[in-house]
């Protein structure tokens, strides 16, 4: 299993704006396919924000993390974001979110970046896991999640 950038691969953008769009769709009425795509594009970056990785494994793709500045539209003052992370059913139990999330933290701390937020709706116990910290639970865009954050100690 490797941990690149999607900027690297872009062949996987399709596959994986059909992943996220399925997973993620009921957050963003009104959303479409393309406009998926256009988002991974946009957020294709590496090193700094935007920076979006994959895990792969051989030919195929296995998940997903990025670091944004913005994920919650009501929260701007909350920036930067681990955003993304997502793995394919077939690979999930295996340590590729914790790998993914790892990569993205180490990625911040790189940047500069002290302190990172996300918002989750059902895996707060992993980031939790992770040393990940809940400040508030709220109703976002219909939907009850846990903002979370967490202090990136510099290396």
């Amino acid at each position: 299993m490797r941990i690149v950038y999607l900027a690297d691969y872009p062949e996987f953008i399709p596959e994986l704006a059909r992943l996220h769009f399925a997973e993620w769709s009921y957050l963003n009425p009104g959303g479409t396919l393309e406009g998926k795509k256009d988002y991974l594009i946009r957020n294709c970056g590496r090193r700094g924000v935007p920076t979006f990785v994959i895990a792969v494994d051989g030919a195929m793709l296995a998940g997903s993390a990025s670091l944004i500045a913005q994920d919650m539209d009501n929260r701007p003052e909350l920036t930067p974001w681990l955003a993304d992370v997502f793995v394919k059913p077939e690979f999930r139990g295996k340590g590729v979110a914790t790998s993914l999330i790892q990569r993205i933290e180490n990625e911040a701390r790189s940047a500069g970046i002290s302190r990172l937020f996300l918002y989750t709706p059902d895996a707060a116990d992993l980031y939790r896991r992770l040393g990940w910290e809940a400040m508030e639970e709220c109703v976002y865009k219909g939907t009850g999640v846990v903002i979370m954050a967490r202090t990136i100690q510099a290396v």
